[in-house]
């Protein structure tokens, strides 16, 4: 299965990850104007108010006084609930607009913006975040206890879906990356043992791309887009790090075993062949078996050879 991100590309759903529930609300731009214009009106509509008060205290008529403060204060009254319709909207800030509990859309537009003053607007930052997991102590493929934290770098990018689809889209990003790390670190071996085989240590890019395809999986149905997930910290388990340890020494030094012998292999049968092509010595097969032996013990052990000098012939 697979599923488009936010940003249009077509991810596909890694294996094991549950399917989330189709959303019920998408984001769409809620009905706004300037609020600069919104504001002069109402600040015209406060004066007007103020001067129709004032106009019916000074009249004569008793009808007609209250009438004037009545209009006044109606007036005045509508002008103030019309500004509680203005909302400042900062850079990297969206306002998710309600009305009597349905979704009106959303103000994206930063700046002073004015919508129906009944709704109410709830602030929701689009800004990139971090999220760093703790350390977490889980078993890899093979059943070693390993040590790995990741950090997940994120934003909201249906404001609707994060609003609605969720109870608090923060902890809902914090908890589906813990489970995305998790279930990462227990399909791959921290050290492969056959060649070919994916590792947390060996694979980190492929390891990596598969975080992300995973953590995007899980957080989609929030509204959120993953930008960038990176593992932060890789380690055995305190208590099998020293077996651990061992063992990849004494790989390396199998590894560099085998480099030395290759090389001394090459190095020997170099030397019989320039013998031969210079017709220098003669050698049975014996005694060429005899001097391949030497050769391989002088270019193959740990410590210098002790040359023992052969006053006699070829033969003694």
């Amino acid at each position: 299965m697979s599923g488009i991100s936010g940003d249009g590309v077509q991810r596909p759903e890694p294996a094991g990850v549950p399917e989330m529930p189709r959303p019920r609300v998408t984001e769409f731009a809620a009905r706004s104007i300037g609020g600069g214009l919104a504001l002069l009106l109402g600040l015209a509509g406060l004066a007007a108010g103020v001067c129709l008060v004032v106009a019916g205290a000074t009249a004569g008529a008793a009808g007609a006084k209250a009438a004037l403060i009545i209009t006044g204060v109606v007036v005045a009254f509508g002008a103030f609930l019309a500004m509680c319709g203005l909302n400042m909207v900062a850079p990297g800030e969206a306002r998710v607009v309600q009305l009597f509990g349905r979704y009106r859309g959303t103000v994206r537009t930063d700046g002073l913006r004015w919508v129906n003053p009944l709704t109410s607007r709830v602030k929701i930052s689009t800004r990139v975040r971090n999220h760093e997991t703790p350390v977490l102590k889980v078993n890899d493929a093979y059943g070693n206890p390993i040590e790995l934290a990741a950090v997940a770098v994120w934003r909201v990018e249906d404001t609707a879906q994060a609003m609605f689809e969720v109870d608090d889209f923060r902890e809902f990003v914090s908890t589906q990356t813990e489970a995305a790390v998790r279930h990462i670190a227990i399909e791959y071996p921290y050290d492969a043992h056959d060649e070919g085989e994916l590792s947390l240590r060996g694979n980190a890019e492929e390891i990596t791309e598969k975080l992300a395809a995973e953590l995007h999986a899980r957080v989609e149905a929030a509204g959120v887009r993953i930008i960038e997930s990176r593992f932060t910290h890789l380690a055995y388990a305190p208590e099998i790090a020293s077996a651990m340890l061992q063992r990849q020494q004494a790989g390396a030094v199998v590894a560099a075993r085998r480099q030395i012998v290759d090389g001394a292999v090459g190095m020997v049968e170099a030397a019989l062949e320039r013998l031969e092509e210079r017709d220098i010595v003669e050698l049975d097969p014996e005694r060429k078996a005899a001097m391949v032996s030497n050769l391989m013990v002088v270019l193959c052990g740990d410590r210098a050879a002790q040359p023992v000098l052969n006053t006699g012939t070829l033969y003694q």
